[in-house]
């Protein structure tokens, strides 16, 4: 019996028997996972796949905003939502404590990478497939149904408050998001784009040709390409968010050439705060002037400048001083300053490879905001995020490296990620700070704030213990790295913004108006600002973890100063 299996082992140490057993246990292995994903992606059984079946997983998971944000950046795709159940979770679920979340940050940013997704959000190569019965006008809502109209993407007639939503757009959403900053027409452009506006397209054109259903209202109209279906607004839908009110921007003086400075007026006796902002609303001018009787529209300009304003006293209403010195009082009216609202990819790809990096929670995307507005062009994105492609981010759909966009948002560190890049521009901010924002978005999103609880579990001194090295990793490693950098500091960004954003511009090679630039300042905000009292204590760091992060800003600063650029600013000093 023992001399069988003498033989038998003598036979399995042959080399190539070996190497043949583990070649075709190493194909065995890759077949049976193959076929597990195949399992897990189909929908089961011979039925009609439903609307998320009719999706690959990734899609459904990553492409059209089921998980928030805070999922594709923490690399997490929830069982559930592979298997088909509970899809649409509350934006304010969170993922549990514990060693999975706080993952290491190269480990992280690789889950983040596009690459691993973006064929599934390619653009489809023509029109959505329709239902039979082609979609009709909505009948739900409350405005009234105007007309399909042309509108040029490049000179856009409905230009106000632009947003898309690919997964639940409809017209009422629409709607409710025209009428809340004033303007009359809604139009819906692709069943899936948001245009508002006070003038109608010059050109109509045949119902036939708006024929794409919204994304979250089947059998309703929602243009199509480069076709709006355009609404009248009526009011606001129950429940909905109220309209904007004027705002005071504060007392000015007058310019020397009222006639040139301020495009449009009102004569009127007893002109109130309210008169004047309607009426200039109604013309789509971002600024209403009131000196006495006379209502005058405006948009801010070199020669009419709101960082000039003088004593709010001045311009009392039965000053001597306001009739004999020219003073005015100025409101911000509800709607936007459109003349930099336009905005596009690139014409010819770009020949230098221009990246936009910083830490997480260092202000990146506020600062692409305000780089598209200047510039005219998208900026894109390493990674996706669905919540910032709804909210007007076009570029963030766009592959990283087509390079079609002004430069591309990173958070990316090591030589090999950063060397990829022609130059760059790195935003600095305080770590403190940076720290906090960026807790607040991977527990509540980009709008909201982490629950007291998330704050006082083990949580935030795992984060600040991980994330706190990278914040100065990563700094130091596009200083050694970097071909040709700009640093930028986030707190003199928004100290100084004009001066800034032009030195900015400047860097990405693209010319602009002072006009612009003040229209950028008038937008400054954008969408992705938190609102509403901070529900923890500002400053949650333990002297040990001061002890930490101070050392890191005193080792950035000095490596900025040995790169020849300014050190940090005075409120980075240790504190």
């Amino acid at each position: 019996m023992a001399k069988p299996f003498f033989r038998l082992q003598k036979f399995l140490r042959r080399t190539q028997f070996l190497l043949f057993f583990l070649t075709a246990a190493y194909l065995m292995t890759g077949s049976l996972l193959l076929l597990q994903r195949a399992r897990v992606g189909l929908p089961p059984g011979p039925r009609a796949p439903g609307p998320l079946q009719a999706l690959p997983v990734a899609a459904v998971a990553l492409g059209v905003g089921l998980l928030d944000s805070r999922a594709l950046h923490d690399g997490r795709v929830s069982p559930e939502l592979l298997l088909g159940v509970d899809v649409l979770r509350g934006p304010l679920a969170r993922p549990r404590p514990g060693p999975r979340w706080l993952r290491s940050r190269n480990s992280e940013l690789r889950q983040l990478r596009r690459r691993w997704f973006h064929h599934f959000m390619a653009d489809p190569p023509g029109p959505p497939a329709l239902s039979p019965e082609a979609p009709q006008p909505a009948t739900s809502s409350r405005g009234t149904y105007v007309g399909c109209f042309s509108d040029d993407g490049q000179e856009r007639t409905l230009k106000g408050a632009v947003f898309f939503d690919l997964r639940k757009m409809t017209v009422s959403h629409c709607q409710d998001a025209c009428a809340e900053r004033s303007y009359i027409y809604a139009g819906l452009e692709a069943g899936a784009e948001c245009y508002c506006g006070n003038r109608l397209p010059a050109m109509s054109v045949g119902p036939e040709e708006c024929n794409h259903e919204c994304k979250g209202e089947k059998s309703s109209m929602c243009g199509g390409v480069g076709r709006l279906s355009v609404y009248r607004v009526e009011e606001l839908q129950p429940g909905s968010r109220k309209r904007r009110t004027v705002t005071y921007r504060g007392c000015f003086r007058l310019p020397e050439n009222i006639t040139h400075a301020f495009p449009d007026s009102l004569v009127q006796a007893n002109v109130t705060v309210e008169t004047c902002s309607g009426f200039c609303s109604q013309k789509e001018f971002p600024l209403a002037i009131l000196r006495g009787w006379e209502c005058y529209c405006a948009y801010s300009t070199p020669q009419f400048n709101l960082r000039d304003a003088v004593d709010s006293s001045l311009c009392g209403q039965e000053s001597e001083a306001q009739r004999l010195a020219e003073y005015c009082e100025v409101y911000q009216t509800p709607v936007q300053d459109t003349r930099c609202t336009d905005r596009r990819f690139l014409p010819t790809k770009s020949k230098v490879f221009v990246a936009l990096s910083s830490f997480p929670g260092a202000g990146n995307t506020w600062a692409r905001h305000l780089i598209e507005h200047a510039t005219g062009f998208y900026t894109g994105s390493y990674y996706f995020d669905g919540t910032l492609y709804n909210k007007g981010f076009k570029g963030e759909k766009d592959h990283w490296r087509s390079r079609r966009t002004i430069c591309v948002k990173t958070h990316e560190s090591g030589r090999r990620e950063i060397e990829m890049f022609d130059s760059a521009i790195l935003l600095i901010r305080n770590p403190y700070r940076s720290l906090v924002a960026e807790f607040n978005r991977k527990c509540a999103g980009h709008l909201g704030y982490a629950a007291d609880r998330n704050w006082k579990s083990k949580e935030w001194p795992d984060f600040v213990n991980s994330y706190a090295s990278w914040w100065s990793s990563h700094v130091l490693d596009w200083l050694k790295y970097g071909k040709r950098l700009l640093v930028v500091h986030y707190e003199e960004l928004r100290r100084s913004l004009v001066p800034t954003l032009r030195e900015m511009v400047a860097f990405l090679n693209v010319s602009v108006s002072e006009e612009r630039l003040l229209c950028v300042e008038n937008n400054k905000e954008g969408s992705f600002r938190r609102r509403g009292r901070r529900p923890h204590d500002p400053e949650p760091f333990t002297p040990e973890m001061k002890d930490l992060i101070n050392g890191y800003i005193r080792t950035v600063d000095q490596a900025l100063r040995d790169h020849n650029w300014a050190g940090l600013p005075r409120e980075y000093v240790p504190r």
